[in-house]
This record gives C-alpha cells, sequence and structure tokens, in this order.
C-alpha cells in the first residue's frame, strides 16, 4: 500500500521508488500485479507522469486508512518511551501554514518529545543541517539543500481585494523575498518570459512583510499556495498574469538527526504533507 500512495502522491514511477527505497522496476511491477489481480487499471500512465483512475483513488483512499492505521498502532506501543528534543527548521510561509496541524497531532501522540522550530529562508537553513545545528529542515529545495522529495507546491500571485486593477499596472508591483529565494526567482522569471515589466517595491525575508504590503495594496506578491491568507484573492492568467513555476518542497536530515523522536516526526511531516 505503500508504493501505490507514494506514486500517487509523486506522480513519478521513478520517484516514488526513491521514497520507498525500492528499484524503479520493482514498484512497476508490484502496481502491474496489483492491477492484474484486481482486473482494473490504477494508474494513467502519461509521457511524465502518472495519475490514479478513478478505481485508483478509491483504492489509495483505503491505504492512506491503512498507513495511518499503522502509524497510530506502532505510536501507541513505543510513544510511552519516546522523549528527547528535536530541533526543526522551516521556512516562515510553511510554517504559518503547513505546519501547526503537523505539529499539534505529533505532540499530542508524543508528548514527551520538546520540538524546537527556527524559521529561516530555505537557503539560511542549508548550512544548518550540514554542521547540524538543526536536526531536520522541511524547505523548498535550493542549491545547496538536498533532501527526499515531499511535493510540489503551487505559487500564485497575492493580491489585496480593495486594491483592483493593482495588477494592471505597468511595471507591476511587487513584494518579494530577498535574493536567494526561489519564490522569488520563479515568478521574476515567469514575468520576464512573459514580458511583463515589473518593479520591486518591497523585499523581506519575512512573509508577514510581504504580507502587510499585499494588504496595503501597494504590491502583489508571488506566493506559496498554502501561504496565501483566506482573505486575499489568487490571481493567475485569467487576470493576464503568468504562471509560476511550483516550489519543490523536500525533508533534509543532519547526521545528527538518527535517533526515533527525529525520525517518528519525519514520518509524520512526509505522511501529512503528502496527502
Amino acid at each position: 500500500m505503500a508504493m501505490i500512495v507514494a506514486v500517487a502522491d509523486t506522480g513519478n514511477i521513478s520517484r516514488a521508488a526513491e521514497v520507498v527505497h525500492r528499484s524503479q522496476s520493482a514498484v512497476s511491477m508490484q502496481i502491474k500485479t496489483l492491477e492484474g489481480a484486481l482486473g482494473k487499471p490504477l494508474f494513467v500512465r502519461g509521457p511524465r507522469s502518472v495519475t490514479p483512475t478513478q478505481d485508483g483513488e478509491v483504492l489509495l483512499t483505503y491505504a492512506r486508512r491503512m498507513l495511518a492505521l499503522r502509524d497510530e498502532a506502532w505510536a501507541a506501543v513505543v510513544r510511552p518511551d519516546i522523549t528527547g528534543r528535536v530541533v526543526i527548521g522551516v521556512p516562515d510561509d510553511y510554517a504559518s501554514s503547513l505546519f501547526p496541524p503537523i505539529l499539534k497531532k505529533f505532540s499530542a501522540t508524543y508528548p514527551k518529545v520538546q520540538i524546537q522550530v527556527v524559521g529561516l529562508p530555505s537557503v539560511a537553513l542549508a548550512p544548518m543541517v550540514k554542521d547540524g545545528s538543526v536536526d531536520l529542515v522541511c524547505a523548498t529545495r535550493v542549491k545547496g539543500l538536498s533532501g527526499e522529495f515531499v511535493r510540489f507546491e503551487p505559487m500564485v500571485w497575492a493580491a489585496t481585494p480593495s486594491a483592483r486593477d493593482l495588477w494592471r499596472e505597468r511595471p507591476l508591483p511587487i513584494a518579494v523575498f530577498l535574493p536567494g529565494s526561489v519564490a522569488r526567482e520563479n515568478a521574476i522569471r515567469s514575468l520576464e518570459k512573459a514580458k511583463i515589466p515589473y518593479r520591486t517595491s518591497y523585499e523581506s525575508p519575512s512573509l508577514m512583510g510581504l504580507l502587510s504590503m499585499v494588504e496595503a495594496g501597494l504590491a502583489v506578491a508571488p506566493l506559496a499556495r498554502c501561504a496565501v491568507p483566506a482573505h486575499l484573492s489568487l490571481l493567475g492568467q485569467a487576470q493576464g498574469l503568468p504562471e509560476i513555476d511550483p516550489l519543490e518542497v523536500i525533508l533534509a536530515r543532519s547526521t545528527k538527526s538518527k535517533r526515533p523522536p527525529c525520525d517518528f516526526l519525519a514520518e509524520k511531516i512526509m505522511a501529512e504533507l503528502r496527502r
């Protein structure tokens, strides 16, 4: 069942093989064997990706339940003995949106494990993994930071509904993270490709800084979709703004993270963010 979930979440046989630590041929063979036993295709194979069929989605729902039940059963037995401290690095945009429910569930399961969150940009977290300042990092893949693929997070243009037609201004006023940010690079590349003139009206390492400019109606901001508050508008091609390449979210581990508390938090992160 883990293979089915991995293939569905990554959309790719080779990436799924990396997730479950098996060969690509082994994953393909198991999927084909299961399809043969059921007499129905579970995935539609494309030139670069695979997607679940309707029957595949049904089986995927049960597979996720089984894996979750397995994790709960394991945790129920081992959690009384699990103590320690885990330091995890997460950028602002993920920390504010993706991680609160993950950390809440983890703390409920492992109440004796202390969690410390370090909120820094992905580029700043990369050296901290190498020197062991943090145990885990869940961030955007950047140069110098490698890890296990988690998911692709879509990017959108965020604006306040009160600033009507701000997105029509040329040059387009944008609020972006500091140089080195993949989100910034992806957005600027998309504007240049679409030949849309822009001006950087605000730069900040903080998500809150970008949101303050957007809420003031002074700029639009290219952000991970998960990080956009509900009261802001999502803009895109319908408003004449270019599509932005998604962010590749990864989970990196330091050499000091080879201990049970880190293992269990890493498993929880993977399980929750791949839903």
